[in-house]
């Protein structure tokens, strides 16, 4: 069975599985400093983008809230701020933020981080460990007489690129590691 991309249009899709075709892609990679190797000549495109799209729903918490209770992937969302519109006030006491993306819109930087993962997951799977990935080890004394291996969280390999997360961040934040939450301790 071939595999048909739908692309999330604002309305709500409920077979939705991409936020970006094959033209959005080609169209981001025309103006894009290093498209290669191969997104031109890459012939798994459409697997790419979908997979990619999975991770992004997957791996971020968008703000606000689904526009539609049936709707297949994250976007279009209900009162998700857009910081590119500023803050509306009607008084100092009473903030009224009305500056949100608009509930049948999938924002160009979604579109555009769809794209750029869809690339390095053309380059790399970011979903599948390197190898020797996540563990240290350690020898000591003369001769090796001593050796321990152990896992170590700090050398595991993002998901989502630091580009593309620097793209979908004005959106919302990553689930999990990374996520930007810093615990508190008070002294």
């Amino acid at each position: 069975m071939a595999l048909v991309l739908i692309k999330e249009d604002g309305t709500g899709k409920v077979d939705a599985n991409t936020y970006a075709t094959m033209e959005d892609g080609d169209a981001y990679f025309e103006g894009h400093v290093a498209p290669t190797p191969g997104w031109f000549l890459f012939d798994r495109k459409l697997q790419s983008l979908v997979m990619a799209t999975r991770l992004i729903d997957a791996f971020m918490q968008f703000n606000g809230y689904k526009a539609h209770n049936e709707q297949a992937l994250q976007w279009p969302r209900e009162r998700c701020p857009d910081p590119d519109k500023g803050l509306t006030t009607i008084s100092v006491l009473v903030p009224f933020l009305g500056a949100y993306i608009e509930p049948n819109v999938v924002p160009k930087a979604i579109v555009d981080a769809t794209c750029e993962l869809a690339r390095e997951l053309g380059l790399v799977d970011r979903t599948a460990a390197h190898p020797g990935e996540g563990l240290s080890s350690v020898t000591t004394g003369a001769g090796a007489s001593f050796s321990s291996t152990w896992y170590n969280k700090i050398d595991t390999r993002h998901v989502l690129s630091r580009v593309t997360l620097a793209m979908l961040s004005k959106y919302g934040s990553p689930i999990g590691k990374g996520g930007g939450a810093v615990r508190l301790i008070r002294a």
